[in-house]
């Protein structure tokens, strides 16, 4: 594939971040890049020195700017060829406590870059989704044509922006992929999600707040697995499909949470039960069947593995997010 002029929307943040330094590094065999534009409006989630590392990269230019702006999209994608959508709200506790800026950006921005692609003449994009849009399943997994039965506000504005992409590309015939994932871990996520928040919690020798009895299960991805499946579905996807992108490591938080007891060597008096959350999701679980037979993804990171990375780059790169702490404690507890 010919080097592409891509533009990536919330790239400043936690998976953005990551995608586009490793698309810099030259980790995506099937995609390269002439020149990456990150579109980033800077909330409290997202951080130029996420860029850092690839900072210097001559092919990086920065746009800091709303995805809720028009103007400033049609600026940016003029020339462009591809478009990788993560910007988005994706705190379901914040999104419990005041649902209108989920709305605004998760829905409204969705359309907003939908239609400057449109009208930029895009060749094609990936809409980065979650499997939350689902709602919750009691046993099996769920496939890429499942009905959608969102739960949360955050949920459900991104739901509607899975089916904006779906408008768009059946009305106009604009070529957008969507993808849906599962909860993802790894460097540089904000610490009121809750792997970066129990760990840093351990870290400072502070209780770990586990919602309900803990049994609510989640299956987990590292952002690495995550970012190279949307490389791969950019770079190979049907136009108009969804791919489920998995980890395939499902565990309760409870299970979880006693993991990251182990890694500290602690015990469980450093858990304390918290009233769970408003309509928390009991399971979460992605059939990933589709992307593996038609892309050749399977997850590589082993979970173990990347949690044990994932606990030393917390204890190694406290500067980073000591000064994040006061928002997560605000924010609540996230999984």
């Amino acid at each position: 594939m010919a080097a592409v002029r891509l533009l990536v929307t919330g790239g400043a943040g936690f998976i953005g971040s990551h995608f586009v330094r490793q698309l810099l590094a030259g980790a995506y065999p099937d995609l390269a890049a002439e020149e990456v534009i990150v579109v980033d409006s800077l909330t409290y989630a997202g951080s130029r020195t996420n860029l850092a590392p690839v900072s210097g990269d001559p092919r990086l230019r920065f746009v800091h700017g709303d995805v809720c702006d028009a103007d400033l999209l049609a600026r940016a994608l003029r020339g462009v060829e591809a478009v990788v959508h993560f910007a988005a709200e994706s705190h379901v506790d914040r999104s419990i406590a005041g649902a209108s800026v989920f709305t605004r950006t998760n829905v409204l921005g969705t359309q907003t870059l939908l239609q400057c692609a449109l009208d930029a003449g895009v060749d094609r994009m990936v809409h980065v989704s979650t499997d939350e849009v689902y709602g919750s399943i009691d046993t099996g997994s769920w496939t890429e044509d499942c009905p959608l039965e969102p739960n949360s506000p955050y949920a459900a504005s991104k739901a509607g922006s899975d089916l904006l992409a779906r408008a768009y590309h059946r009305t106009h015939g604009l070529d957008v992929r969507v993808t849906r994932c599962c909860n993802n871990y790894g460097p540089y996520q904000h610490p009121e999600k809750l792997i970066p928040l129990f760990v840093t919690n351990l870290l400072e020798g502070e209780k770990l707040p586990l919602y309900g009895d803990g049994g609510n299960v989640r299956e987990w991805v590292h952002t690495d697995d995550h970012c190279r499946g949307i490389a791969l579905v950019l770079a190979g996807g049907r136009a108009g499909e969804v791919y489920h992108i998995g980890g395939g490591r499902e565990l309760s938080n409870r299970e979880l949470t006693g993991l990251l007891l182990e890694f500290f060597e602690a015990d469980w008096s450093s858990v304390r039960p918290v009233a769970d959350r408003k309509g928390h999701d009991l399971r979460y679980s992605l059939d990933g069947g589709k992307i593996a037979r038609e892309l050749g993804y399977r997850p590589r990171v082993d979970f173990a593995e990347g949690l044990a990375r994932t606990v030393r780059w917390y204890r190694d790169n406290r500067n980073w997010w000591k000064p994040l702490k006061p928002a997560s404690r605000a924010a609540g507890v996230g999984s």
